[in-house]
């Protein structure tokens, strides 16, 4: 069974920085990209970032580029996620998420990904 779990969420000032992590266990973790959602009370999950297992391609919504940046260490079975220039509307609770496949799959739809971590709150006071 795919475990996710995201830390390093919390209270920052506008323009401030975060660097969230997604740590994932129960297979083999480079062969599956991970995706970042975002969610706030009301709204539907939003796509923020994705990186494909060797990490070697990355994507990102329009809103996050240029200010975040996803990563990931394979040997350590991490992926990152840096916040740079936050902004006020960026506050929500941020998930990490994984698909069942290693391939075939629409990176930015949160319906097509199978495991979520428990999400982790990212707040930005301006």
């Amino acid at each position: 069974q795919v475990q996710l779990v995201e830390s390093g969420g919390g209270l920052v000032q506008a323009g401030g920085s975060l660097r969230l992590s997604c740590a994932a266990s129960g297979r083999t973790f480079s062969n599956y990209g991970i995706g970042w959602f975002r969610q706030t009370p009301g709204k539907e999950r939003e796509f923020v970032a994705a990186i494909t297992g060797s990490g070697g391609s990355t994507y990102y919504a329009d809103s996050v580029k240029g200010r975040f940046t996803i990563s990931r260490d394979n040997a350590k079975n991490a992926v990152y996620l840096q916040m740079n220039s936050l902004k006020p509307e960026d506050t929500a609770v941020y998930y990490c998420a994984a698909p069942d496949g290693v391939s075939g799959y629409s990176v930015s739809y949160y319906w097509e990904y199978d495991y979520w971590g428990q999400g982790t709150q990212v707040t930005v006071s301006s």
